[in-house]
């Protein structure tokens, strides 16, 4: 264990706090969980947005200090455990690479999914139906671009190294599994898909999170 004290995760199941929750489980942290309830407004009630001022999980207490954003929250767990091998470390040719993956999962994939998720957020309740066809394909090119990487450089999106930013990507990937065009319909991405979802992390997180679709 990195730490003598137990983290606290805050998270709703299947929400961004997944992977976060995810990593714990892989790295055999101990931690705590806090089940924030989204559909009743809790993460907006005064005591959470005393933890997370923007009102979203995932929160996470780490040595007593409470951090937000998912892609943050993965990376620092990944660079506190250098011994399981899921970050480069800051010298290896590869970091450059991961911290890549990470920024453009967290700053232009994983917004998109707000957009189709809220629509009315961006365009308003009668222009709602519009922004979703206007943001699907924008999600489709991003599977594109991420497939054709894998054919050439896979099976990981740093080549044969699992990194975080694959369980990261694996998140955003559940994410679209009711759109017309999931992301396991591109054949390199399908299979990543196939091989984390394998992992023992995985079927614990499902179980601990009561998680049953997908893939």
């Amino acid at each position: 264990m990195s730490s003598t004290a137990p983290h606290t995760l805050y998270y709703s199941p299947g929400a961004a706090s997944l992977v976060v929750h995810w990593l714990l489980i892989e790295l055999d942290e101990a931690y705590e969980l806090r089940l924030v309830d989204t559909k009743s407004g809790e993460q907006k009630s005064p005591e959470y947005l005393a933890l997370n001022p923007n009102g979203v999980v995932p929160t996470l207490v780490i040595d007593n200090e409470p951090q937000f954003e998912a892609a943050a929250l993965v990376q620092t767990l990944a660079d506190r455990r250098p011994e399981a091998g899921l970050a480069p470390a800051l010298d290896d040719p590869r970091r450059g690479a991961h911290t890549q993956w990470m920024f453009h999962l967290a700053n232009s994939v994983q917004p998109l999914f707000r957009i189709w998720w809220y629509p009315h957020e961006v365009a308003g309740e009668a222009q709602a139906e519009a922004a979703r066809a206007h943001v699907a394909p924008r999600i489709e090119a991003a599977w594109e671009r991420l497939d054709a990487h894998l054919a050439a450089n896979g099976p990981h999106l740093l080549g044969d190294r699992m990194s975080a930013a694959d369980f990261y990507l694996l998140m955003l990937m559940r994410w679209s599994r009711n759109m017309p065009r999931p992301a396991t319909e591109w054949p390199h991405l399908a299979t990543l898909a196939r091989t984390l979802t394998a992992r023992p992390s995985f079927r614990t997180l499902y179980e601990r999170e009561g998680l049953t679709e997908w893939p």
